[in-house]
Order: C-alpha cells, then structure tokens, then sequence
C-alpha cells in the first residue's frame, strides 16, 4: 500500500465522519462547520487524481461562497429557535436501514474488487492540462446538465428570496 493510497483513504475515511456529523450535529452552526472539512477533504482527493482545477474550485465555491450561504440561510431563519428541540420524522427508522444496507453494498463491493480503490489510471487517460480536460468537456458532452443546474441553481435563489421576504403587516 502507497501513499496515494494511504492519503486516498484518510481523505474518505474525513470525508465520511465529518459529513455524518454535519447531518447529525442538533445545531445548524455545528453542522455547517462539520462541512469545511468535508469540502477541503474532497479537494484533497481531486489533487490525488491529478485534477488541480477542480481541487481549486472545490475550494474556492462550496468552502467559500457555500459556507457563507449557508451561514447566512441559519441566521437568516433564525432557526436556533429550534435548536432544543428534537425533531424526528416519520420515516427516520427506514431511512436508516436503507443507509445501513447501502453502506453494507459498498463493503460488499469493495471487498469484491469491483471498486479498486483510487482511479489513477482514468485520469491519467484524460490528458495533461486539467483545466481544458474539464472546460471541453463542460461546453461540449455535459452541456445540457451544465444548464440545468444553472436553471435549478436559479430557482433555488428565487425560491430562497420568496421564503426570506417578509409580509407586509397591515
């Protein structure tokens, strides 16, 4: 075992606990700040497959200007109003037996080979130069879900200035 391979599961290994603590923490400020590790890790594993470009965006937009969406979203809602209280919905249980069985598949299919472990190999394939590998790729085979997250990303702002306005009292 390398130390590519060492550093590829220390980064998943970050990634796993910190997102589970992120979605698990009773406070929204908590739990966004589980996600900066959790971004910065997965940066860590695009340099390991020899995508800077997209190690610096990954950087730059979720850590960045993510974070301080989100930040601004928990203040906005003001929602450590319900911060004491414990929340659970009904379908909490089925859901985590349906996480449980697919962490179970991926052990399955990890011990079977299926999933090998880094992919160095596929990236080595693509090119040198990161940046044009994504920037011909972005305008040409993956336009069409380029714009739809575009259009999506636009009706979640739309739809987060409808939910922030605030009714005019009479």
């Amino acid at each position: 075992m390398g130390l590519q391979e060492i550093m590829f599961y220390y980064f998943a290994v970050v990634i796993v606990v910190t997102a589970l603590l992120a979605v698990s923490r009773g406070n929204p400020v908590h739990a966004v700040i589980f996600l900066v590790p959790c971004f910065f890790h997965v940066a860590g594993i695009f340099v390991l497959l020899g995508a800077e470009f997209l190690a610096a965006i990954q950087i730059l937009v979720p850590a960045g200007a993510l974070m301080i969406l989100y930040l601004f979203v928990v203040f906005l809602f003001n929602l450590s109003e319900i911060k004491g209280k414990r929340i659970t919905h009904r379908q909490s249980f089925l859901a985590g037996i349906v996480g449980v069985l697919l962490i179970l598949l991926l052990i399955v299919l990890s011990v079977q080979g299926i999933f090998p472990g880094p992919f160095v190999e596929l990236v080595e394939s693509l090119g040198a130069d990161s940046t044009s590998t994504v920037g011909g790729s972005l305008y040409t085979r993956f336009l069409f879900p380029f714009e739809l997250a575009s259009l999506v990303l636009l009706v979640v702002m739309f739809g987060a200035m409808v939910l922030a306005r605030r009714e005019e009292k009479e």
